[in-house]
């Protein structure tokens, strides 16, 4: 583990999504008043969910604004349109953007409904978009049972960049009380890169519960390698881990 990956073990998930609330809204605060919007690099699933409350409980307590906030998510499902509610859109809208004063034109998140030939253009016009807004001031991770961050798989190359990918089994089979059945899973998304992910300037990854602890103990303390997506925030000078004391256990 290098020196810059930095790692915080928190009793809980709400000491731990707290803590970040916190650093997140003095850090929008900080940009915004040197005269440009904060741009956020926001993430899905169960993981985020404790951290977006907090968010949204600063908001309502006057302590954060999102006026002068832009947001790229990681990741979309492939073939899943907006309003479905399982996709990624619908669960930002319902867990954190519906409930503050985010500009519907400052939210970018990949369009599950582009295919074919399409695809490659939006994905090019994606990194385009966070290159346009000045890059990624803070990015929200989680890590996922293969060591995904984003869904950039195992084999997903270090550079790489915004594109269409084929989601890993154990990743189809977590999603499957979700959608119902694995038959219901997509089979594909679009995601950053890694090499995306790693511009950002500052990273937090969040972690919680027993079942993540050898998997954050591979990407802290294991070689830097591809079939790891995670291993790479061992060279990112600003990444920390927050994780409750069960996802630290095996550190």
């Amino acid at each position: 583990m290098t020196e810059s990956l930095s790692v915080r073990v928190f009793a809980d998930r709400s000491d731990a999504c707290r803590t970040l609330a916190a650093e997140v809204a003095s850090l929008v605060r900080r940009i915004n008043d040197s005269g440009r919007p904060a741009v956020l690099g926001l993430a899905t699933g169960r993981t985020p969910l404790p951290f977006y409350a907090e968010l949204i409980r600063l908001h309502r307590e006057g302590e954060l604004s999102f006026s002068k906030v832009i947001t790229f998510n990681l990741d979309e499902y492939l073939g899943l349109p907006g309003t479905h509610p399982e996709s990624y859109r619908a669960f930002m809208q319902r867990e954190l953007f519906a409930q503050v004063d985010i500009l519907p034109e400052n939210v970018h998140i990949p369009d599950g409904m582009v295919a074919g030939e399409a695809l490659e253009g939006h994905c090019g016009a994606y990194e385009e978009a966070i290159r346009a807004a000045g890059g990624i001031d803070f990015q929200l991770l989680g890590i996922g049972r293969t060591g995904h961050i984003g869904f950039n798989e195992p084999g997903s190359p270090r550079q790489s960049r915004t594109r269409m990918v084929e989601l890993d089994p154990v990743t189809r089979q977590d999603a499957a009380p979700s959608f119902g059945g694995l038959e219901q899973v997509p089979t594909h998304a679009i995601s950053m890169g890694c090499g995306t992910i790693l511009e950002a300037r500052k990273i937090a990854l969040l972690a919680w519960g027993a079942g993540k602890a050898a998997i954050v103990r591979e990407a802290l303390t294991g070689p830097i390698s591809d079939q790891v997506s995670a291993s790479f925030l061992q060279e990112h000078p600003d990444a920390t881990f927050y994780l409750d004391a069960e996802a630290g256990s095996a550190l």
